[in-house]
């Protein structure tokens, strides 16, 4: 069939766009540029608004977060997931990342603490994660607030990777700033220093309020062979997390059988919507009727 040629009553071929999404450009305070991806329900909101998302490396993964969403909370009786609005956070860019999130998602570091490049190249600029922070609670947030129906007791921030890293950041330093935490192949490695010292300091951020939050780390299978030790730092960290369930952390850690680091991506999506959407506990299974 000629591509300009379609079967008859289809529509006229053309570039795909998702339902109930938008993108937008914005640019921060700090002068950065941003690509902001937004997914919202077409359902009318409960009440207390909607449950949020935010989501990092969204030029990467938003797509594949919003559509699988899109489906599962059709029936959240049947698949424990509601609902919900998506806040993709990018950059101005068609490729899947952007070298600006190395700035965007860590702490400064020395050349000396920085690991080894594998190509022996310069790593890009590091160091931005408090102004990114800052970004998202000051720019970000307000903004999705003001446009979209928002329970602001239901919000979640997910990263993958050097997103991962900085998802840990935020909840090891600022606890309260979301009920959720996902944080996949985090690269702990990174800065691991800093993810201990911070998480040793996590019981006096406890006491000084009452903290409910959720945390789930996880890694793929495959990552344990890689001399990052993915897998076995974030084990290690739930392993910490998991000392305080009784002072309002629910944490939980997830290793996906035959997974790599970017192939986790779609499982990893698919159980934290689960988790996230449907804090109340296990949900249950979809079975055909």
């Amino acid at each position: 069939m000629d591509g300009n040629q379609t079967k008859r009553g289809s529509a006229p071929a053309g570039r795909y766009a998702m339902p109930g999404t938008e993108v937008r450009e914005v640019r921060s305070k700090g002068g950065r540029t941003y690509r902001l991806f937004v997914s919202f329900p077409q359902e009318e909101p409960p009440a207390s608004g909607f449950p949020v998302i935010y989501l990092l490396d969204a030029n990467s993964v938003f797509g594949t977060m919003a559509e699988a969403l899109r489906v599962q909370s059709r029936r959240p009786e049947k698949t424990g997931v509601v609902p919900a609005v998506i806040v993709g956070i990018g950059y101005p860019t068609d490729q899947p990342f952007s070298a600006e999130r190395h700035s965007d998602f860590t702490m400064p570091l020395s050349e000396s603490e920085l690991p080894v490049h594998p190509r022996g190249a310069a790593w890009p600029e590091q160091g931005g994660a408090e102004a990114f922070l800052a970004f998202i609670e000051k720019e970000v947030k307000p903004a999705v607030e003001r446009d979209y129906p928002i329970d602001r007791d239901r919000q979640t921030i997910f990263g993958h990777s050097l997103g991962g890293l900085f998802v840990l950041q935020v909840l090891l330093t600022r606890p309260d700033m979301f009920r959720t935490y996902v944080a996949g192949s985090p690269s702990i490695h990174w800065n691991k220093r800093f993810i201990q010292e911070e998480a040793e300091r996590l019981s006096d951020r406890i006491s000084e309020g009452n903290l409910q939050v959720s945390v789930l780390l996880a890694a793929g299978e495959i990552e344990k062979t890689h001399k990052s030790r993915i897998p076995q730092h974030a084990e290690a960290l739930y392993s910490v997390l998991s000392a305080f369930e009784g002072d309002g952390v629910r944490a939980e850690y997830c290793e996906f059988e035959g997974e790599g680091h970017i192939s986790v991506l779609p499982v990893l999506i698919s159980r934290a919507l689960r988790f996230c959407l449907n804090p109340g506990g296990p949900h249950t299974p979809y079975s055909p009727s």
